[in-house]
């Protein structure tokens, strides 16, 4: 297949592996490294990269690579974490906004190096925590937030022009991220130098998590006017992170949550396309969110997997010829769903191995789950675990000290290469589904496949599927869960939890009321008949009316049912 971008993609012999390694050599000169100790505890001295010995003959070295090259195997960087390791981003909210800012504080403060805000489930469905549909769930997995007043008050003393943000939301995405550039003015910060992440990405929710707030060509509309807004606008930010980890907590294999949230992400590179817009300038503003399971290699080999199968499809499917467009960025939490309540002490080690797997598979950032989230929301101290989790393994572990130290291990190689293949049959069948690439489509190939999966259950039916057959395997004993299956004796105590009272819900609902009485209700009124105005219009953006709507003190509840009055609602059809 035919290189268009220009960039070097060497075979296999042993003149070509060499021009490849000089070429590298020269990249790597003309870089900056960290100003850090790169030798091993005993003083040994390391290469930044290691690669076949001179001379030697590596077939299908093409897809291997050097790092920085394409396709990208071996990460998007020349230097790797030699030159800037992994952003260690820790996912967190409870309560209220006060409460949470108080958690960020403390999380910048130890040396945490962005944020990732955690909502509560009324926020994530679009609810008020006055509506009847919030009762009991307020602050409870998250921070409730209610309006811009939330936000000026969540990220209080934290100047937003500074710290990069992410936001794990989709369903009302577009109007929580709205509310957070309202805040930011009201900081004083210009909107424009804004950087960090939104999830936005409503496909994995109709596919796996199940928190959507309309039918999928509304929330489509949404986020392709978010998109062209940000290319506008808020260049640094990343408006869309295509998320896997939902898919994998549901139970998906790791090939499957390779598959299913690679197509997702081509889906929303057809959406763009669909708006007119340069691929080369919107798809670096797509990143992607993984789950870092408990099997190292085959978690390792799934994010290299992910790398080279995002660079061919960008550059030979949508036309990508700039290196910026064709690499895949991502972000790893450590998988939730492999903790246990039993001996929850256990966790830890779990966590580790897991965030091993992130960092070698080459994250560019982190989130480590604590010990205690399988029973509740973390405790601080079990934060703080959470976090210098991380912190041991970036500066003990000499982790970081060379460039994909495991690239050219003939067992990761053959699973990075399985994972890509099985990952290619589900994306054949994802295009049957929607009628093939060559009929033609008004929104793309890949989304039709999508939509029609979702449609038909597909992609729940298979991940049913898959989780049942694990679950089968636990309870027979075949997978071995310490402290769960085997190993179940214990000195160790439960450990102390975070628990949420009555008394974040009662007055986040008086605050919100007290709001609701000061603000002025014209003003408000007017925002909103404009957005729904706007949502019955088939061309205009929306998110300048939703800013509008924000700045004039609306709640996320009315924003939300503004728009649904025009977008209706999804029901999914019940299957067994």
């Amino acid at each position: 297949m035919a290189n268009t971008t220009g960039d070097p993609v060497d075979g296999g012999g042993a003149e070509e592996i060499e021009a490849g390694r000089e070429r590298w050599q020269r990249r790597h000169d003309a870089a900056r490294e960290r100003d850090a100790d790169f030798t091993t505890l005993s003083g040994r001295t390391l290469r930044p990269v290691y690669g076949p010995p001179p001379g030697a003959e590596v077939p299908g070295f093409e897809r291997i690579g050097w790092p920085g090259e394409y396709p990208y195997t071996r990460g998007p960087h020349t230097t790797g974490y030699r030159g800037r390791t992994w952003t260690i981003r820790q996912f967190a909210g409870f309560g209220n906004a006060r409460q949470t800012n108080e958690r960020y504080k403390m999380i910048l403060a130890s040396g945490g190096g962005g944020l990732s805000v955690a909502f509560d489930m009324p926020t994530l469905m679009g609810h008020d925590s006055d509506s009847p549909h919030s009762l009991g769930e307020v602050g409870h997995c998250g921070v409730a937030v209610d309006s811009v007043s939330d936000m000026d008050l969540l990220f209080d003393g934290i100047p937003l022009g500074e710290t990069t943000t992410s936001m794990t939301i989709s369903g009302p995405a577009v109007p929580v991220f709205c509310m957070y550039m309202v805040a930011a003015e009201r900081q004083g910060v210009d909107v424009g130098t804004l950087d960090g992440t939104l999830q936005t990405d409503i496909f994995k929710e109709y596919i796996a998590q199940k928190e959507w707030l309309y039918p999928p060509g509304p929330q489509l509309r949404l986020i392709g006017d978010l998109m062209e807004y940000c290319a506008e606008n808020v260049p640094a930010y990343k408006p869309l992170s295509v998320s896997g980890y939902h898919i994998r907590e549901a139970g998906a294999t790791a090939a499957q949550e390779l598959a299913y949230t690679l197509a997702d992400g081509f889906g929303y590179v057809e959406l763009g396309l669909s708006r007119g817009l340069d691929v080369d300038r919107f798809a670096p503003g797509l990143s992607f969110f993984f789950d870092a399971h408990i099997d190292l290699f085959e978690e390792i080999a799934k994010f290299r997997a992910a790398r080279r199968i995002w660079a061919r499809r960008l550059r030979d499917v949508y036309g990508a010829r700039s290196a910026r467009a064709q690499r895949l960025r991502f972000h790893t939490q450590t998988a939730g769903v492999s903790l246990t309540a039993q001996q929850p002490h256990n966790n830890v080690v779990r966590t580790t191995v897991e965030a091993l797997a992130a960092v070698l598979g080459g994250t560019n950032s982190l989130h480590t789950n604590a010990l205690d989230e399988t029973l509740a929301l973390p405790t601080e101290q079990a934060a703080e675990i959470a976090l210098r989790t991380q912190q041991v393994l970036r500066e003990e572990t000499g982790v970081v000290n060379v460039v994909d130290p495991l690239g050219g291990s003939w067992y990761l190689e053959s699973l990075t290469d399985e994972l890509e293949a099985e990952a290619e049959r589900v994306f054949a069948h994802i295009l049957r589904m929607g009628g093939g690439e060559e009929v033609e489509h008004e929104i793309g190939p890949m989304t039709s496949g999508i939509l029609a999966g979702i449609e038909n259950g597909y992609f729940g039916s298979e991940i049913a599927e898959s989780a049942f057959r694990y679950q089968q395997a636990v309870e027979k004993g075949d997978k071995r869960i310490v402290g769960v299956n085997c190993h179940t004796d214990t000195v160790s105590e439960e450990p102390d939890i975070l628990r949420i009272g009555h008394e974040v819900e009662h007055e986040q609902k008086r605050v919100l009321g007290e709001r609701r009485a000061e603000r002025d209700g014209t003003a408000v009124d007017r925002a909103l008949a404009a957005l729904l105005e706007g949502a019955r219009g088939d061309g205009g953006n929306l998110v300048p009316l939703i800013m509008d709507a924000a700045r004039a003190e609306a709640t996320l509840g009315e924003i939300c049912a503004t728009m649904g009055e025009e977008f209706g609602v999804h029901i999914e059809e019940p299957r067994f």
